[in-house]
């Protein structure tokens, strides 16, 4: 059994390097904006003076700043809201609220971030906090106005006693149906005290605005959402003193504005994520404005770049985590003698023994089992069950695949009684196999045939036997024994 031990030291090793990757790709992405940032930094710095690149690397901050406080919440949500414990509490016909709230809970204290559900089925939001709220139309506008959209992602502020930043997600079951939202919130305040630590050293402002004109968030306190009301970029000043032209297509990328009589440029960038549209607004003066227009240049296709990066990452991440399955179940099956193989080793032990036993070993109702719970319940039941007949096999007793959902064991020098009783032993652990919590409903069987050979005969001349007794089990009902011995 040296060889299940090499095994499962594989499955765990693909698990632990998955774990390993979800815990680090955000340090890793951190390290790549760095990397890239250094880059232009380092370019520009031999063409500018001191006090321009100190304006330019003030730039790095801002990219990070937009990185931590809105794309790792929406990767979180993301990741999140696929959780299939998740999505098993909200697929329920009655939600268990002690188990939502203890889930919510563990996300908290985890992320340090506020989280939500809100339930289709019984029309009700649970908060982490450990609070609930009925989702009454007309009351609550939101939960309705965001369900008819076709849009899965959208980004909000609400909850006006204390103004938040929320990412709510569609949640689907595995036919598609629409269970509800899951969401992550941010209080506004926290954005407030982290955008003046950022302008009083940079002196930079951000603006992040809605494909309405709704100022969603800003560095400047004062047109943050106050209440139920937002500001409007067409109600600033300067953006009133634009041309009309550029004030109706409000396009203002590279754009010279005058604030408080001094100037400044803007950078835009389309925040696709959220729909929104992100205004880096940068104090100039006349010296450096060619030099500030081609850096702010640099910064945007940065930008753009760190974001395709994230996309691409994620999705890396997304593939990686089905691909660690696929290879544990791809590993289960390399590692047994296919048909072929089989044939010759029982041809070699044929040389060597007067006699032999062959088991043949059908999983009950596999092909229900992956279209009912699909392929990822399929691929579990067959590990747990090679697995299992691997664990209970000795010496130079071997097992195989005979076709595609049965597996073949070959038992030199075992008579049909032991055989029989080996089979029944089989059948009875794999009845009392743990399933997945997942699953709580699936059962797993195997139905077992059995036949024996006392002198030397040709592989092909004992499974037909051994077939024989499978199919007369799948008769009888599965779940069973059969025996057919040669006459």
């Amino acid at each position: 059994m040296i060889f299940g031990k090499i095994f499962t030291s594989q499955d765990e090793f693909s698990l632990s390097a998955f774990r390993t990757l979800h815990r680090s790709v955000l340090v890793l992405f951190a390290v790549v904006i760095i990397a890239i940032v250094t880059l232009v930094h380092f370019s520009i710095s031999k063409m500018v003076a001191e006090q321009a690149r100190a304006q330019q690397s003030s730039m790095s901050p801002a990219i990070a700043l937009i990185v931590e406080q809105l794309l790792k919440p929406l990767h979180i949500s993301e990741a999140l809201g696929k959780s299939r414990e998740l999505i098993d509490i909200m697929n329920a016909d009655e939600i268990d609220e002690a188990q939502v709230f203890g889930v919510l809970g563990r996300m908290q204290e985890e992320f340090g971030m506020t989280f939500f559900v809100a339930n289709e089925n019984n029309r009700m939001q649970y908060n982490s906090d450990g609070t609930s709220l009925e989702l009454i139309e007309g009351e609550v506008s939101w939960y309705f106005k965001y369900k008819e959209i076709d849009d899965d992602e959208v980004a909000d502020i609400g909850k006006w006693e204390d103004p938040h930043f929320y990412i709510d997600l569609k949640m689907y079951n595995d036919n598609g149906r629409f269970l509800g939202f899951f969401g992550i919130g941010k209080s506004l305040a926290s954005f407030i005290e982290i955008f003046e630590k950022y302008k009083a050293s940079y002196g930079y402002d951000f603006l992040f605005v809605d494909p309405e004109g709704k100022i969603m968030l800003s560095s400047d306190p004062n047109l943050m959402a106050d209440s139920s009301a937002f500001h409007s970029l067409a109600d600033l000043a300067w953006f009133q003193a634009l041309p009309e032209d550029i004030q109706s297509q409000e396009s203002l990328n590279n754009q010279l504005v005058t604030i408080n009589n001094k100037d400044h440029l803007v950078a835009e960038v389309e925040l696709e994520q959220f729909d929104w549209t992100v205004y880096l607004i940068s104090p100039l003066d006349q010296r450096q404005t060619e030099i500030s227009n081609g850096f702010i240049f640099s910064v945007v296709t940065l930008l753009i770049t760190v974001f395709a990066l994230f996309i691409m990452i994620y999705n890396l991440l997304y593939y990686y985590r089905k691909g660690v399955k696929q290879t544990i179940v791809v590993n289960a099956v390399n590692q047994m003698l296919d048909k072929r193989q089989t044939i010759a080793a029982y041809n070699r032990l044929s040389g060597s023994v007067d006699s032999m036993s062959i088991i043949l070993v059908d999983i009950d109702h596999f092909a229900k089992i992956n279209d009912t719970y699909g392929r990822s319940a399929g691929d579990e039941v067959l590990l747990k069950v090679s697995r299992y007949l691997k664990e209970q096999l000795i010496d130079d007793q071997l097992m195989g695949r005979w076709s595609s959902d049965v597996f073949i064991i070959l038992l030199p020098k075992i008579g049909p009684t032991e055989a029989t009783k080996m089979a029944n032993n089989f059948r009875h652990g794999i009845a009392t196999l743990p399933v997945s919590k997942h699953y709580p409903d699936l059962t797993l069987t195997a139905s077992f045939g059995v036949s024996y050979s006392g002198t030397t005969r040709p592989i092909l001349e004992v499974t037909a036997h051994a077939e024989d007794a499978l199919y007369q089990a799948r008769r009888d009902g599965r779940n069973k024994v059969c025996v057919q011995l040669i006459d």
